[in-house]
């Protein structure tokens, strides 16, 4: 532990018995003799008081029972990033010579030349050296003579206390893009613009459970002119603010796990022009409005393309509604949400944002294929059939004029029968579900292919799947189902075949309806 304490402790962060606290106070507490340092812990369950003993207020905490005194011996301030380094990587490092595997140690072979390879410091690009203790940057000039060529520094939960200790050592390393300083406590530099040049080439920013806030990234982020993507998870953060001069090249943005339950507070970073990834997993944003400026598009992140709302707490459907709107969205995630654990099947509730958001391509890291897209807007447009028309929806285009209240629910309706055509009575016709009878479709399987293999009239249940109706294939025609490939062609939509791909999805899945033609090739 520390016998003699550095010249700058307070501000500092130690370790005291596997506990991370900031020195607050450094001096005697009377009556006890001697020198004490006052601490705040990062675990405030971990003190005794909020920094006042016997009515002398000696230091403040956040909370009433962040603080503790202790004895200089028992902290330890840590090591300078190259005694870390030169620990994990350098000559005679031991800590990964075995592997455990279960109960049994594996050797590594070849490992004396990986060894000898790491310990030439300079030669090393990526390195962590996670919860290290790093508690300074060492001796002036030490990391550009002994390892100048790092790129990717993982500098996570260690005992950095400010943002110029990170700028010195970034100073040093020229070449470094990616940083990771998540876990760490830093405070503020009196001028971030003066530290602006330590990280010229910095690409990549995570300061997970900081503890920051917007307010204070903001302040921040003209120390980082290049950056593009920036992780805050985990954090305080409850509101935003518009950037002002910063974070211009912003590509990728993660705030998740935070508070914000507005989601109107995202207009504040709507407009950062090259944003194409935001994550705001995991916080409690329940709605969000979108201003309309260009037909049924928004200017609003014009540019982003990927969207994470898992873990949120949206119930409705305007949510979904709203995200049509911007103009760029591809990818979508929104597992977790009540909208989307509602007592409708997991697959209905798929469809459903599908066609609600015309150019999505992926939703929940599964890719939307053609065929799924197509089969989920013909369901949307059937199943809200009835409630158009009683709307003041009409077949006659003359006539159609369903409700303001309808359009606002389903604004994409209008585009689907566009997109297919008007609903004719029978797709607008109620099926009564328990008659078996309202559950067969009437098809003509043909085999284009084979002009002596006469058509062949089948009634089969919407509910089976490709991979069944190959199996009843192969006893009508004897052609394995394995080599077999199935397509439809219907009336309404002439000069167009549609590709059964998906063994395991329904006839229904693929909108399959009475009197069209199943082709099948071999």
């Amino acid at each position: 532990m520390t016998e003699v304490l550095p010249s700058d402790p307070i501000g500092r962060h130690i370790i005291c018995d596997g506990e991370y606290a900031t020195v607050r106070y450094v001096g005697e507490v009377p009556p006890t003799p001697g020198i004490w340092l006052g601490v705040e812990w990062y675990n405030p369950l971990r003190g005794k008081h909020d920094g006042s003993y016997e009515g002398s207020i000696y230091f403040t905490c956040s909370h009433p029972t962040g603080g503790s005194f202790i004895r200089p011996k028992k902290a330890n301030f840590g090591v300078s990033f190259l005694t870390a380094v030169t620990k994990r990587y350098g000559p005679g490092c031991d800590w990964n010579e075995a592997m455990v595997i279960g109960k049994k140690t594996v050797e590594l072979v070849g490992f004396e030349s990986v060894q000898e390879k790491q310990s030439q410091l300079n030669a090393l690009l990526d390195i962590s050296i996670r919860e290290c203790m790093v508690g300074d940057v060492g001796q002036k000039g030490e990391l550009k003579t002994n390892c100048p060529n790092i790129s990717t520094l993982n500098l996570s939960k260690n005992l950095l206390s400010s943002w110029e200790n990170v700028a010195d050592i970034a100073l040093q390393l020229e070449k470094l893009k990616t940083l990771d300083l998540s876990e760490n406590k830093l405070s503020l530099p009196s001028n971030p613009s003066s530290l602006a040049s330590s990280f010229t080439n910095l690409v990549v920013l995570s300061l997970n459970r900081t503890g920051i806030i917007w307010n204070e990234v903001l302040q921040s982020a003209v120390m980082w002119p290049a950056l593009e993507e920036l992780h805050l998870a985990s954090n305080n953060i409850t509101c935003l603010e518009r950037p002002i001069n910063c974070l211009q090249c912003l590509t990728l943005l993660d705030i998740s796990k935070n508070h914000i339950n507005d989601g109107n507070q995202l207009h504040a970073i709507s407009d950062l022009p090259r944003l194409k990834h935001l994550n705001i997993s995991d916080n409690r944003i329940s709605s969000i409005n979108f201003p309309v400026q260009h037909g049924s598009y928004t200017e609003s992140f014009a540019s982003l393309n990927s969207l994470s709302v898992d873990g949120n707490n949206i119930s409705q459907w305007s949510f979904i509604n709203e995200l049509n709107k911007l103009s760029s969205l591809n990818s979508l995630n929104c597992q977790n949400n009540p909208v989307m654990d509602s007592d409708k099947n997991s697959e209905t509730i798929r469809q459903l944002v599908i066609a609600k958001i015309s150019r999505l391509k992926v939703l929940n890291r599964i890719e939307i294929l053609p065929q799924e897209r197509k089969g989920a807007e013909l369901d949307y447009r059937k199943i809200f059939g009835n409630e158009w028309l009683k709307s003041g929806g009409n077949q006659n285009s003359d006539m159609n004029n369903p409700s303001m209240e309808f359009l606002i629910e389903h604004p994409r309706y209008s585009e689907l029968l566009e997109k297919y055509g008007a609903l004719d009575d029978a797709e607008i016709k109620q099926p009564q579900p328990f008659a078996l009878k309202n559950q067969l479709l009437t098809l003509t399987i043909m085999c284009p292919d084979i002009p002596e293999q006469k058509p062949i009239k089948k009634k089969l249940p919407d509910s089976m799947t490709v991979q069944k109706v190959k199996g009843l294939l192969y006893r009508l025609i004897k052609v394995p189902g394995s080599e077999l490939k199935l397509s439809y062609e219907s009336s309404k939509m002439e000069g167009k075949e549609i590709q059964l791909e998906n063994d395991l999805k329904s006839l229904q899945f693929y909108s399959l309806e009475n009197g069209d033609c199943v082709l099948v090739r071999w």
